[in-house]
């Protein structure tokens, strides 16, 4: 407490009162939180009934270290810390019975999620491509974001389109109440759902979270607002951390209107302001400053920062985007050498994942290693969604997605002609498609050897299932994966030994990171809720960035929450950044919102840069500055530190650096 700053300590000792704290890039906000929960503690409150939710699981997962340094071991494992996404699964499985479910849910990725509507539409008759899919997909999102339930969704369709996605969502619910699944949104929209149907079991949560902390509030959607409503009640027994200035998600719901709201749901507030940075230079916060003043504020603040630093920040003209690759990746190698820095000290940002590929070539020619942040997921992959979906069946065996996807995965003779004649019979019964293959009434519909062949198979999932929750369930999932032959099924259908190699490498890690969990958990927890909890996870923790001295590559969204001492944000073009289709909606703000959390992600210094002209859809076109350059303190910006030097220059000097390097080395 004694090392905190006037506002910080202010801002953990105020519990009389709802507390607004508008927390600026780096000013310390993780801390506030974490100093609050132990102050209290101190205060009488017992750790079971303080709940501290935040959006990631790499930020919960750094709240609950740093809790555990400050505060004896058993209470703060008693602290409840978990993304808002965890705490609705754990709402739901603690009250499954009232939303009419099992207890061993299924959870539906995106994927997942529209593969299940694709199905849908087919048994209708709808023959729609992927690509209608997905906007459906989305507005059901939208929808459930905003805790709009089916039937408020087709009273509020102005056009037939909207009543056919209205009706595609009610279709889409009962199929899942059928599966006993639930998508993402599901896991906010239930609990709220819950709460306002059954008003003994929000008194029940609400005694249990008696004082609440919530992180990056500025990304709730409607109905994580809603949600946090219901759990604080009247009396409004929290502490909630946001910044507006970094609200940068309103493409997937989120709602920075959520911070004025609570000034009006809540009149007792009080709002502190965390405005010095211990991240970054003066001069770095003071174009950040300048930058985002340019958008309105209900709450000014003005970061600023005790750390001097001489370096401008630096401009790089380039003639086009290999240009630019080249010259960045040059301008990395010879920084390296001359700062002594590592490769993990430098970041490269950018608006959109396709600007990385240039950056690659650049790179590898230097040799200059790099990893790319939020490529694909891990859980998306084949090899890890056959597994998960054996898995998610031995859990949950009328998960039809997980059904479908393995009951030919590796070939059992089971045709697409016998799938059709099941799913027919299961929806006319109206029970999950695993649950048909026990009825007799199925044989009439199939042949004796289809039949059969189904029987054996679901016979197996019961047998393997009864195992998994007598024996050790590692055992039988490697005793599984050996007996379908998967690892002969990946073989036969990589395109290379080395393909084939990684695939299995990846089941072998799945399989360890479940036994790990397991091991780790301080309480028993069966497979079902490892895997639900893993669901969630955007990858695996592996932590292979913070072993590995790799130059970072990521876009902006990515790279929120993070620092570098070293960042290059490149493309900083009209129509990249600001992207075109926030120029041509008018949204602007969120993408200079966006180049605020860029900027401010650097430490010591700052470099962009921006092409003269770019190659887009095959053809060549010139490409104007980003407005977002004008926009910065012009006495603070340097246009020619780098841009003397010409690419093949600055190539060679990077190489000669690198071989010198290399020799002081050896």
């Amino acid at each position: 407490m004694s090392k905190l700053n006037p506002e910080q300590h202010k801002a953990v000792i105020t519990t009389d009162k709802p507390l607004l704290v508008i927390a600026g890039a780096g000013s310390g906000k993780t801390r506030v939180i974490t100093e609050k929960i132990s102050h209290l503690l101190k205060n009488g409150i017992e750790a079971k009934h303080i709940t501290a939710v935040t959006f990631t699981n790499k930020a919960a997962k750094e709240m609950r270290s740093r809790v555990e340094k400050i505060c004896p071991a058993k209470t703060a494992n008693q602290v409840r810390i978990s993304t808002f996404h965890s705490l609705g699964l754990d709402i739901i499985r603690r009250e499954h019975l009232s939303l009419s479910l099992k207890k061993n849910i299924s959870i539906l990725d995106e994927l997942d999620k529209q593969k299940v509507l694709q199905d849908i539409l087919e048994n209708g008759k709808h023959q729609l491509d992927k690509a209608q899919i997905k906007p459906l997909a989305w507005q059901i999102s939208g929808w459930k974001n905003q805790a709009i339930l089916p039937a408020q969704a087709m009273s509020m369709a102005e056009d037939q389109q909207q009543q056919f996605a209205a009706a595609l969502y009610e279709q889409y619910q009962q199929y899942n109440l059928v599966c006993n699944s639930v998508d993402f949104d599901d896991l906010i929209l239930a609990p709220l759902t819950l709460f306002k149907e059954h008003p003994e079991v929000l008194e029940k949560w609400r005694n249990t979270t008696r004082y609440l902390l919530l992180d990056e509030y500025q990304d709730t959607n409607g109905t994580q607002y809603e949600l946090f409503k219901y759990l604080v009640g009247p009396l409004g027994q929290f502490t909630v951390v946001g910044d507006d200035d970094q609200s940068i998600y309103a493409w997937r719901g989120a709602n920075p209107e959520n911070l004025f709201q609570l000034k009006t749901n809540f009149p007792r507030l009080e709002i502190i302001k965390l405005e010095q940075n211990y991240r970054s230079t003066q001069r770095i916060l003071k174009s950040a400053n300048q930058l985002i003043s340019n958008n309105p504020h209900l709450y000014e603040k003005n970061l600023w920062s005790s750390i001097q630093g001489d370096e401008k920040i630096n401009v790089i003209k380039c003639k086009d985007e290999f240009s630019e690759a080249q010259q960045v990746a040059a301008e990395i190698s010879r920084s390296k050498f001359k700062l002594r820095a590592n490769n993990s000290d430098f970041a490269i940002l950018y608006r959109s994942n396709h600007q990385a590929r240039m950056l690659e070539k650049s790179l590898r020619e230097l040799s200059l290693p790099y990893a790319i942040s939020g490529g694909t997921s891990f859980f998306a992959h084949t090899e890890i969604k056959d597994i998960l979906s054996y898995i998610k069946l031995l859990i949950n065996p009328d998960d039809n997605s997980a059904f479908l996807r393995v009951i030919n995965t590796p070939r059992r003779e089971i045709g697409t002609s016998t799938i059709e004649k099941l799913a027919l019979y299961a929806n006319q019964r109206h029970c999950s498609l695993f649950d048909a293959c026990f009825e007799i009434g199925l044989e009439q519909h199939l042949s004796e050897r289809s039949y059969k062949k189904l029987s054996a198979f679901c016979d197996w999932i019961v047998q393997l299932s009864d195992r998994t929750r007598q024996e050790d369930p590692i055992a039988i999932l490697h005793e599984m994966i050996q007996h379908i032959d998967y690892y002969d099924w990946i073989k036969a259908h990589a395109n290379s030994d080395k393909q084939a190699e990684r695939r299995i490498d990846n089941v072998l890690e799945l399989i360890k990171w479940i036994d790990n969990s397991a091991k780790k958990s301080t309480e028993e927890r069966s497979l079902g809720d490892i895997v639900s909890r893993m669901m969630l996870l955007d990858s695996l923790e592996r932590n292979e960035e913070e072993k590995n001295d790799q130059i970072k590559l990521m876009t902006l969204h990515a790279a929120k929450g993070l620092e570098f001492p070293y960042v290059y944000l490149i493309g900083m073009e009209e129509g990249i950044l600001p992207h075109q289709n926030s120029i041509d909606s008018e949204q602007v703000e969120e993408e200079r919102r966006l180049a605020y959390v860029g900027i401010t992600r650097a430490q010591k210094q700052l470099t962009f840069s921006y092409c003269s002209q770019r190659k887009k859809y095959g053809d060549v076109s010139s490409t104007e500055p980003s407005r977002f350059l004008t926009e910065l303190p012009a006495d603070d910006l340097d246009w020619a530190a780098v841009n003397k030097q010409d690419p093949k220059e600055q190539k060679k000097k990077g190489q000669d650096s690198l071989a010198l390097m290399k020799s002081l080395l050896s």
